[in-house]
């Protein structure tokens, strides 16, 4: 694809996954896209076969940044197990004290397209969180912390729940608590 090509495709990424974001999926048109990213319809299908292709080419692109940003802050996370956590869900609890703060894009899109098992979407969205969770899985067992999987595994719920209820309530104490959650499960394996 030729510079500007790509250029053009990355201003309607850009564009598509801001309207998506804000506004959601369903409520979101091409013409509102290829309005937002100052293209015409045609451009836009030049790149895209369709809105569903052009929302998995935003979810990879979204995957992508995301895990380069997870990449760069996780150097910067305490080795120490217990500050690891606490740091985590304060990170968290930071996002969403961002103005227009509406969770995580993956969880939303997956969640509003729930009667489409078999939409791309979802299963790029299932890549996303999987990688999220191997990432986790990985930090604990740097840490040399039991069965790191596992504890991924419960850490991943209590994310997802806390930006659930976060979104739900507007509250950002859940991060608080999702965190004190999350040290009591590590408190009780460590004991057993």
């Amino acid at each position: 694809m030729p510079r500007s090509g790509q250029r053009t495709r990355e201003t309607i990424l850009d564009a598509a996954y801001e309207l998506f974001y804000r506004r959601g999926y369903a409520r979101v048109g091409v013409d509102d896209v290829a309005g937002h990213a100052q293209v015409t319809k045609r451009t836009l299908y030049n790149h895209f076969s369709s809105k569903d292709a052009l929302l998995a080419g935003v979810l990879d692109r979204h995957h992508a940044l995301a895990v380069e940003r997870i990449a760069r802050w996780s150097k910067r996370l305490p080795h120490e197990p217990r500050a690891m956590l606490r740091a985590l869900f304060a990170e968290l609890a930071g996002w969403a004290s961002r103005p227009r703060w509406s969770g995580a894009g993956f969880t939303r899109l997956v969640m509003e397209l729930a009667d489409l098992p078999g939409h791309p979407a979802r299963a790029i969205a299932r890549r996303h969180k999987a990688v999220v969770e191997a990432w986790l899985a990985g930090e604990f067992s740097r840490r040399r912390l039991a069965a790191p999987q596992e504890r991924a595994r419960q850490v991943m719920l209590l994310l997802e729940g806390c930006q659930i209820m976060m979104l739900i309530a507007g509250d950002r104490r859940y991060a608080t608590s999702a965190a004190k959650a999350a040290l009591r499960l590590f408190e009780m394996q460590l004991t057993r």
